[in-house]
């Protein structure tokens, strides 16, 4: 009787076990690497000068000509020049190389 006691006991901790386990798996599948994404935006959009040419989200590509707190100034063309948010820059391609004019 004292053994089936003791199995009733432990019953109600391992129920919760499999809960734990689950939110543990989507910690260390979804949650981790989603910060380790932002921070990794976080750190292109700081790290963006002037002349870096970079890639927007949307495909177009041109040369950094002005960097503001929230705002990026883009040469895509001669005499074309657009004005951005930093958060739409996907990746940058190359730094400081924009060609002689």
């Amino acid at each position: 009787m004292a053994a089936a006691a003791d199995e009733q006991a432990s019953n109600p901790i391992l129920g919760f076990l499999p809960l734990v386990l689950i939110f543990a798996a989507m910690y260390f599948l979804l949650l981790r690497p989603q910060r380790k994404r932002q921070k990794e935006t976080a750190n292109l959009q700081k790290s963006i000068a002037e002349g870096d040419e970079v890639v927007l989200n949307s495909g177009i590509y041109g040369f950094v000509s002005a960097v503001e707190d929230e705002w990026l100034w883009l040469d895509i063309a001669d005499k074309v020049e657009i004005r951005i948010a930093k958060g739409s820059v996907a990746r940058k391609v190359s730094t400081n190389s924009k060609p002689a004019e």
